[in-house]
């Protein structure tokens, strides 16, 4: 079974342009497509992915124009969900974020369950949990 996953977290952002540079900074996503807005003044839409081989994920984000009833952070006065990615080294992703000016959370710690991660917030107000738990390895 591919260890990738067909379910895509799709994020709004008041400054999709900055937080393409921050997620890519700090947390080491890499920009596969962005697609700028028509008239030059900003991102209407974006795909960054992290992982190698069959492990890679995406997140597509884009800005705060209006969406169903999708809301920013802020908008919607909390957060209500958080982003799970797997990591190889979640001490080494967590100082790579840290550096980069993320606010941590959490951690990086051990779970109970055997993970070792953190927690942090972007400059969009999501919660992000980075962690060496990986559902799709088969269980030793």
């Amino acid at each position: 079974m591919p260890r990738s996953s067909s379910v895509i977290p799709c994020l709004r952002y008041a400054d999709p342009g900055a937080a393409i540079r921050f997620l890519t900074e700090a947390f080491g996503f890499v920009e596969k497509l962005v697609v700028p807005s028509p008239d030059g003044g900003g991102i209407i839409h974006a795909e960054l992915v992290t992982g190698e081989g069959e492990a890679r994920g995406m997140v597509m984000l884009g800005g705060d124009r209006a969406f169903f009833d999708m809301r920013l952070p802020k908008q919607a006065g909390g957060v209500t969900d958080c982003l799970y990615v797997v990591v190889k080294d979640a001490d080494a992703h967590c100082a790579r974020a840290r550096a980069a000016g993320a606010d941590i959370l959490e951690g990086p710690l051990d779970r109970d369950y055997g993970s070792r991660e953190y927690v942090a917030r972007d400059p969009g107000g999501y919660l992000w949990d980075f962690g060496t738990y990986d559902p799709w390895a088969d269980p030793a």
